[in-house]
């Protein structure tokens, strides 16, 4: 199991995650194509540059979208300068995602992060999502930000995200909407709950989608987890600091065991009896567990005491997640506790990459043992949704993409 670690010492903004998340992936012209089947975007309008350079002495990669005017280089990081560019509401934002040929996933986690970001910014000026002008996250360098962060995820296989507590900088900020402390009011809004500290010269560390980032993708904080690391990189931005880079470093580590050709790791499984529950009520719970990073969820059928029937609530996890998923069974089920238990698993490696095939591109999950491919099977949302779109049945579907995998 792979882990990115994310050492925010110096912050964390949009840009800079990118530039750290491009020392990792094998090619980073995967970015520039995948930004390219966001076809409401005008290529015309904007250059992404990925330049290897240095910050205080440490060697890194700056990335930098370019508008055409050449005025704006990822200043809607430090809030200034928005009136450039296009203002969107949320709903233009959601519809060119979904107009988008990106990966059903990076169109989920990227529709999910410009709604946290909108009802971010809706809390600070006191009205609804719906009704908030993007005058930062509008823009196409912020576009491509939030959703090139996925992109590169994606191409690093989703691994879960470690997180560093978040040096969030101090002083003041310069925005569109004044002169603001730090961090500023959004970025501080995304950070609730989240282990944040103040460190260095005073300056904007943490930006809003930067905060936003840590928001959607951490599974925990800590400190350098335990593994192997395979790989690492800093991600620079364009603020100085005498005392400190402007940087983040991403950390790759392999945190399994490998085993016989297996991948040996630790699990945890969470479980509670409950037999006063409404049937109806399992199946959000599920999708919560599922969404928190659950593994596996399922349910048992037991007898409980004076011989009522009742439910065991079983989800597979990390450990780094058994707390974090156990309070959502405490929080929304009837259970006044949950049992933990640690196992010991064994697992085949696996792979997923996306096919082309006649009904539409499919991501394909392959499992492999000694090097050999035992079985390559169909994403079953990718079936779902091509079976709707082409309105046949599931089984044709999945018959005719696996003839053609």
């Amino acid at each position: 199991m792979k882990t990115l670690y994310l050492d925010c010492f110096a912050g964390i903004a949009g840009d800079m995650f990118i530039g750290a998340l491009l020392n990792l992936v094998p090619n980073t012209e995967i970015l520039k194509k995948e930004i390219q089947k966001i076809h409401a975007l005008d290529p015309s309008e904007y250059g992404l540059v990925i330049e290897h350079t240095t910050k205080n002495g440490i060697a890194g990669i700056n990335f930098d979208v370019r508008m055409k005017d050449h005025e704006h280089h990822h200043e809607h990081e430090h809030g200034h300068e928005e009136h450039h560019h296009h203002h969107r509401h949320l709903a233009d934002i959601e519809a060119m995602i979904t107009g988008s040929d990106l990966s059903q996933r990076v169109k989920r986690e990227a529709l999910r992060a410009f709604s946290l970001l909108a009802e971010a910014e809706a809390h600070v000026h006191g009205t609804t999502p719906d009704k908030i002008h993007f005058h930062e996250v509008g823009a196409v360098d912020s576009i491509i930000d939030i959703t090139g962060a996925f992109i590169l995820m994606e191409a690093l296989g989703w691994p879960r995200v470690i997180c560093s507590p978040v040096n969030v900088g101090s002083g003041t900020v310069e925005c569109a909407h004044g002169i603001l402390p730090v961090p500023a009011p959004a970025a501080e809004y995304l950070l609730h709950g989240l282990p944040v500290f103040s460190s260095g010269a005073p300056m904007e560390r943490t930006t809003p989608t930067g905060a936003l980032i840590v928001k959607c993708l951490a599974d925990g904080f800590s400190t350098m987890p335990p593994g192997k690391i395979t790989a690492s990189g800093f991600g620079l931005g364009n603020r100085e600091s005498s005392d400190m880079p402007n940087a983040l470093r991403a950390v790759l580590i392999e945190d399994a065991e490998e085993l016989g050709g297996f991948v040996r790791e630790k699990l945890s499984l969470i479980e509670c009896n409950i037999d006063d529950m409404n049937p109806q009520d399992y199946e959000p719970v599920t999708e919560k567990l599922f969404e928190a990073g659950g593994l596996d969820v399922w349910l048992e059928s037991v007898y409980m005491k004076k011989g009522r029937p009742g439910v065991k609530l079983c989800c597979l996890s990390r450990p780094d997640d058994a707390v974090k998923l156990s309070r959502i069974i405490l929080t929304h089920t009837t259970t006044q506790g949950v049992r933990l238990k640690e196992y010991d698993r064994l697992r085949l490696n696996w792979k997923v990459e996306e096919a082309d095939t006649s009904l539409g591109k499919v991501r394909v999950k392959s499992t492999e043992l000694d090097g050999e491919t035992l079985r390559s099977i169909p994403e079953y949302e990718d079936v779902k949704a091509i079976a709707t779109h082409h309105n046949i049945p599931m089984w044709e579907a999945r018959q005719i993409i696996l003839r053609e995998i």
